[in-house]
Parts: C-alpha cells; structure tokens; sequence
C-alpha cells in the first residue's frame, strides 16, 4: 500500500524519496517521511504488516529533538537513530548541506520501521524457503538509511547551486539586456538629460536602492561644476555634496579603487555621511576633459572625470558589492562615451555649419547690396514654415530642411559673375539667361552630396512660380514642391524690403501688399497666405535684431546647429 500527501518537500523530492520507501517494501519493513512541522508527508507500507501514523510522526519529533542537540553520535557521515525494542524505528533528519540561504534548513525525518518481533520470526522463516532471499538485519537497514540521506543531501546540495547558478545567470541576463538597452538608444540627435534619466531608470530595474543619480559638468556663471542631471528616488545632491563627492571619488581613485564605496555594515563609515545614508556607491564617468574639467582630475592617460554615478541604500541585500562595481562602472562608461559622442556630434554640426555659412557669406560678398540676404531668407523660411505646421502637419525636421534651403538657395550664383551680380543698371537679355540659371547650378552643386537631396527641391525651385512663368524649369502649381514655395516667397519679401542698385527697398505696407496682389500668380495662395496672415511686424522686428534672443529659438547659431544636425545624423 502506498500513501502520499505533499506538505512542504517539493514533488521531485518526494518521487526520489518514494522510490526508496518501495525498496525498503521489499525488504519486509516499511517506509515514511514527515516534514518539520511534524506533518506526515509520505507513507510506503508493505504488505506484512501496518504502521502506526502516530507513533512515526511523535518519533520523527523525536529524532529532529536529537539531531539538534547532537545528543546521540553515528558512525555513518549522516547520524541514524533507532527507537524502540520491540518494534525499532531508525531515523534520519533530511537536510541539505549549508549553501546559499538554505543553511540549517531541515526538510523532514525519514523512518524505517522494522515491525515487532513476531513478524519478522515469521518474515525469516517464509525467507528459508527462498534460497535467493538474504534475510535483512537492522544494521543493513541503518546503513541504507544513512546512505539514502547522504545521497538525498548530495541532490539537494546540486540543486541549491543550480538555483545559485540560475539566480546568477538571470542577473547578468538582466544587465546585458541593460547595457544593450543604453548602446542601441546611444543615438548622438538623443539629448544628455534623456539618455541619462533612461539609464538610471534601467539601471533601477536590475539593483533595487532609496536613490540614484547622474552629476554631469556644467557651465555655472562661468564657472565649472557637477550638476545633477539625471536622477530618481530619495536622493538629494546640492552643489557641496556634489564637491565632497568628487573629491573623494577622486580620492578613491587614486589609492587604485574603481569606484568609492562606503558602508557601516562590517565596519564604520569611512567617511562622514548625511543620517539617511546606509550605504553609498559612487563612479566616475570619464572622458577628455582637459583645463576645462571640473578640476582637470586625470583619471588616466588625457581621460578626466566629466562625472559621476552615484546611488545610496541597496534595498534588497546589506551593502553593495564588486558586482555592483562592475555594473555601475559599465553603465557610467556608455553614459561616458555617449556624452563625448554628443560633443563630437556637436563639434561636427558646428564645423558643418560654419562651412555652409562661409560658402553663402562668400556668395553674399560678391554684393554688398545683398548681404545677410541669405540668413534672412533662411529665417524668414523657417518662419513661415512653422507657421505651416500650426495648421497642417509639417514635422520639425522638415522645418529644419526648409531653413537650410532657404540658406543655400543663392549657393547657385557662385557661378554668377560678380559684374552681372552688381551692374547698377538694367540687365541684358544674355545677363538675366545667366542670373536665371543659378537656381539650376546651386542644386547641381548639392546634387552629389546624398545628405542634401532634401534641400535641393528648395533651390532649384525657389524661382518657380504657380502661373508657369518662372524658371528654371517652367513649373505650375502643385509641380512645385512646398519647399520651393516657402523659400520662393521669403526670398522675394526680403528682397522687396531691400536697398538694391537698381531701386530703393519697399516698407513692410507695400511689400505685403504686393505679395497679395500676386497670390495665385508669383506665389502659392495657400503659402502666401499663411505669411500674411502672421504676425509678420514681429517677424520684422526680430530680424532687426539680428535673429537673435528676441525669438525663442535663442538664436541663429544654436538653431543652425539643430537644423544640420538633421543632415548628418
């Protein structure tokens, strides 16, 4: 007869365990196990006699009581206990050997009980019939109780390291998974804020603490400092926390330390911490610094510290560890080589820039009548363009296109000659073939490089008019593209409100009302609508001023960096 009922030792366990009880069946004695809590969980009875469920489970107290107070000695590597003379029990308490969380955790006590003394003279004589039966003693028993113990302590001792082992595994899964989260959102068009709070916020997700943050150098009133720039949870990092953090950081790292970690839990603080902090870990976030680092600290080499990873009181274990090391000094040098990919982005988009505004201030010099004619029109471009987008969609970086080809759109008259650019009196017919092609010139000089194929539409087509009577090309209405439309119609506004040799420039009144007068002709109604119905006097008076603050883009030079960077991303 075999009874089961599963309380607190797991199935897997239990099959191993009933296994052995159906050979000690065979053997004539019969087999249980009861749990810690005194529960009988397993009962394998054979069929020469009955046990008693009462008896095994006070005797199962029994045995645990002893193997706690280590009272009684075996000598198998595994202590047996016998109970009983006329009807003996032998005992052995199932634990696994101390690994992990699970020490001195007792499972259950397994029994064997032999029966009472007639049963086995019957037993005995039956098995003298049997020539192939040895008759089984209680030491033989007792030793395959001891060795079903060891063997069962083994298999548990396995299955705690390949929990260890798992547990480990699904940890560092956990990290990869966040290290390629930071590297395949490492995009230089992401801002340092965004990318920044993404990695803390990853990061809380593998290691559980009260409090993370990222402290990045900033320009502070001409001055260099670690500013917070990313964070969550309870951490508050003021401008003298932020120097004495530094500071020893710095300190750490000069004693051969990788990051500064500090807690009062195997010994006291090394240093001296706020009342809310347990435990901190630090790192630095390195990159090329030079005299303008915070402190031009050399971590190494030219590599400075540009910033630090700082985070306080891991929740789910005592302190942090080189484990903790080892991940927050990964996620700091993506956090790091993002940063300095920024910068060289930047770098790149401000010498980018600069080449385009060298080539159209060139163009511009060949007349000094029409100087400043193409940052105008690339602003006044991106003005109505945005004007566009508050009634239909029109996404930024389209906006940022059209403001690059309103920037280039004369790049064409650089194959212009300048007495044809500055002759005061009227043009012949063979000069204004030769001004009527520097729409044509200007896209075949972009029209090799692939980043500018966006922006070529709008030069080339700036002079095309929706009656068909403008050039290169001789296109009608909707055969010219929006960019060319838009930058059509700025170009002539600017040039109606400016001096030229050939007459004085037209006021704001007449200019508008001009362009009224040619909607559905020179320029695209839809367009030219917009323009007139903003607020085109504030439009003028921010060009006054040079396109600068008084907009809020904040300025000509940071928003040509923006637009370029649509380009070359």
């Amino acid at each position: 007869m075999l009874t089961t009922i599963s309380k607190s030792i797991s199935s897997p366990e239990l099959r191993r365990l009933r296994t052995f009880g159906q050979k000690v069946n065979q053997l004539g004695a019969n087999f249980a196990v009861c749990d810690a809590k005194g529960e009988l969980v397993l009962l394998c009875e054979g069929d020469r006699f009955k046990s008693n469920k009462e008896r095994l489970i006070d005797l199962s107290q029994q045995a645990l009581t002893c193997c706690r107070e280590n009272s009684i000695q075996s000598g198998t590597d595994v202590p047996v206990w016998q109970f009983g003379d006329e009807n003996p029990v032998l005992a052995v308490v199932l634990r696994p050997r101390p690994v992990g969380h699970r020490q001195e955790e007792t499972l259950g006590i397994a029994l064997i009980e032999l029966g009472s003394t007639l049963h086995r003279i019957v037993r005995d004589a039956s098995e003298l019939c049997n020539t192939s039966t040895t008759p089984t003693d209680e030491k033989y028993l007792m030793a395959m109780l001891a060795q079903m113990a060891e063997d069962f302590q083994a298999a548990e001792e396995v299955e705690g390291q390949i929990e260890i082992v798992g547990t480990e595994l699904a940890r560092v899964y956990e990290e990869l998974v966040l290290l390629h989260k930071l590297n395949t959102n490492m995009r230089v068009t992401e801002s340092d804020a965004h990318f920044l709070q993404m990695a803390c916020d990853s990061l809380t997700e593998v290691v559980s603490v009260e409090g993370i943050a990222i402290l990045l150098e900033k320009n502070v009133k001409g001055e260099r400092k670690l500013v917070v720039t990313a964070g969550s949870g309870l951490i508050e990092i003021d401008e003298r926390m932020a120097a004495i953090l530094h500071d020893r950081v710095t300190e750490e790292i000069d004693n051969g330390k990788e990051a500064l970690l500090d807690s009062e839990v195997y010994s006291p603080f090394k240093y001296d911490w706020p009342d809310n902090i347990r435990n901190i870990i630090a790192v630095p976030l390195c990159g090329k610094g030079g005299q303008e680092s915070y402190s031009a600290h050399r971590a190494k080499g030219d590599i400075y510290i540009i910033g630090l990873m700082v985070a306080i009181n891991r929740i789910d274990k005592q302190d942090f560890d080189s484990t903790d090391v080892k991940l927050f000094n990964s996620v700091s040098s993506s956090c790091a080589v993002f940063i300095e990919n920024g910068r060289l982005f930047n770098d790149l988009k401000e010498l980018f820039i600069g080449s385009l505004k060298a080539l159209t201030s060139s163009i511009d010099a060949k007349d000094t009548y029409t100087r400043g004619h193409s940052d105008r029109v690339a602003f006044i471009s991106r003005w109505i363009a945005e004007r566009l987008a508050e009634r239909e969609p029109l996404e930024q970086e389209q906006i940022h296109k059209i403001y690059l080809a309103g920037l280039l759109h004369d790049i064409g008259k650089i194959g212009v000659e300048e007495a044809v650019l500055r002759k005061k009196g009227p043009l012949t017919e063979e000069e204004l073939d030769r001004i009527r092609k520097h729409p044509s010139i200007g896209a075949g000089i972009l029209r090799g490089i692939k980043q500018m194929s966006d922006i070529v539409p709008g030069i080339l087509c700036h002079h095309e008019r929706p009656d068909g009577k403008g050039y290169p090309n001789g296109l009608r209405g909707h055969e010219i593209p929006l960019i060319g439309k838009i930058v059509g119609l700025a170009d002539s506004f600017d040039a109606m409100t400016s001096k030229r040799t050939y007459r004085n420039a037209m006021t704001i009144e007449q200019a508008l009302e001009e362009i009224a007068n040619l909607l559905g002709s020179q320029f695209d109604e839809t367009i030219g609508r917009v323009f007139l119905d903003s607020d085109v006097y504030k439009l003028w008076e921010i060009m006054q001023y040079g396109c600068t603050d008084a907009y809020k883009s904040g300025g000509f030079s940071e928003y040509d960096t923006a637009a370029v960077g649509t380009l070359i991303r």
